[in-house]
Parts: C-alpha cells; sequence; structure tokens
C-alpha cells in the first residue's frame, strides 16, 4: 500500500530529469503517471506517456484530456515543464524572453486551466509547480531565468489562494542547482566545465549539485494527501542555500 493508492498524477515535463524522477516516485507508490512531454521515448513501464507541447493551448487541452482518459482522471498535476536562459538583461533578445516566459509561466497556466475540471472532481487534488532558488536569490548571469521564476512563485501563491475552497492545493518546490541533463548541457558549453561544476557545487552550503530524486521526493511530500495542511508553501530543496549562512571552513 501507498499514499498515492488510486489516485492518477500528470508530470509536465515527465521524459526527463526531474519530471521523470518524480513519475518514478509516484508511481513506486501507488499512483497512476502520465508523463507529458515533448518526447515520451522509453518510458518506464506502467508510465503512460502523452505527446505535447505547453505552449500550444489545443496540445494541452488534448493531452490533458487524453491522460484523463487513460488514467481514470486526474488527482495531482507536477507543472515541471521549463526551460533555461543565460545572461543578463543586456544579452536575451526579445524573443528569448517571450519563449521562456511562455514555457515557464504561460505552460504552466495553460496546463492548469486544462487540468481543473478533474481536479475539481477529486478528493485529493494537488498541484505542485517546479520554481527554482533563481526566484528568491540574484544569481549572476540568469535575468531572464530568474524573471520567469519570480513569477512561478508568485503565481503559486495565487492559485492557492484561488483555488483552496475548490478542495485544490498548489504549492511549489524551489530546488538549488540539481544534476540534471539541463545543467549538464550548460557545463559541457562552459570553457571550463570543471571549474563552473566546483563554482556550482561551492554556492551551495551543502557542497554538492541537488539530485534529481531528491527534488521528486520533496515534490512527491506536497502531492501526497499526507500533506494535506499544507497549501500556497514554496519548499527550498536546495541544500541550505536558501536560508544559511555559512563561515568558510578552514
Amino acid at each position: 500500500m501507498g499514499e498515492f493508492d488510486g489516485l492518477a498524477a500528470v508530470v509536465t515535463g515527465g521524459g526527463s530529469g526531474i519530471g521523470l524522477a518524480t513519475a518514478r516516485f509516484l508511481a513506486a507508490r501507488g499512483a497512476k503517471v502520465a508523463c507529458f512531454d515533448l518526447k515520451v521515448d522509453g518510458l518506464d513501464p506502467g508510465l503512460v506517456g502523452v505527446v505535447g507541447d505547453v505552449t500550444d493551448d489545443a496540445a494541452v487541452r488534448a493531452g490533458i484530456d487524453s491522460a484523463a482518459e487513460q488514467l481514470g482522471g486526474i488527482d495531482i498535476v507536477v507543472n515541471n515543464a521549463g526551460i533555461g536562459a543565460a545572461g543578463t538583461v543586456a544579452d536575451n533578445p526579445d524573443a528569448d524572453w517571450h519563449r521562456v516566459l511562455d514555457v515557464n509561466v504561460v505552460g504552466m497556466v495553460r496546463v492548469s486551466r486544462a487540468a481543473l475540471p478533474y481536479l475539481r472532481a477529486s478528493g485529493h487534488a494537488a498541484i505542485v509547480n517546479t520554481c527554482s532558488i533563481a526566484a528568491t536569490a540574484g544569481l549572476p548571469n540568469r535575468a531572464l531565468y530568474s524573471a520567469s521564476k519570480g513569477a512561478v512563485l508568485s503565481l503559486t501563491l495565487a492559485m492557492a489562494a484561488d483555488h483552496l475552497h475548490e478542495g485544490i492545493r498548489v504549492n511549489c518546490v524551489t530546488p538549488g542547482t540539481a544534476d540534471t541533463p539541463w545543467v549538464r548541457r550548460l557545463l559541457s558549453a562552459a570553457d571550463d566545465p570543471d571549474a563552473e561544476l566546483a563554482a556550482l557545487k561551492s554556492r551551495q552550503p551543502s557542497g554538492r549539485l541537488v539530485s534529481a530524486d531528491e527534488v521528486a521526493a520533496a515534490i512527491g511530500f506536497l502531492a501526497s494527501p499526507l500533506a494535506s495542511a499544507t497549501t500556497g508553501t514554496a519548499l527550498d530543496v536546495d541544500g541550505g542555500m536558501h536560508g544559511l549562512r555559512l563561515r568558510p571552513r578552514s
């Protein structure tokens, strides 16, 4: 028996990284899970793949309806699909801003909006959004990405207020730098990948990157009926980066 027995979940960006780790976490604890992503090849047995783009409203609505039909409803939505961007405000053209905000913010709106009828019919409805430490900490060369994640944090709070009395809890996780395919691609493009990796590790008090499984476990907690009193919360999964100010080790 698991805490997600009888519940159905949709995870966007579920084809890899944090999304796939979350889908596996939920499925291992009894949930029926659909992974909504641009590519869903090679998913684990038992996971349902739904191909779609969160920037396409018609595709989102069709994908959510398909997932609900295959799963027998939707109780949990994990809004994890997102893309990154590097640079200061001087570096990214308008097209980049429109693209990142469309995926990272409006994409969450489209998915949540399409899923609302199913969530309203659930007795254990939860939405969990993937935010970032970039929403609350000033990180260099991340102006666009940080702006998008700041919007996700505010959106989470507003949605939690709007839908509490419909029986829908809304929370977010704010990971630090996680060891995901996207971060590895950034590292591979750096002039000195080893030095960049060391810098990313050192800015987190734990001295290491966060794992996708650790973020998945936090998402699982927020999505679980065991967290029924938790809504409008941002759960930090950042190796202490948000709140700790440690002295340098001698």
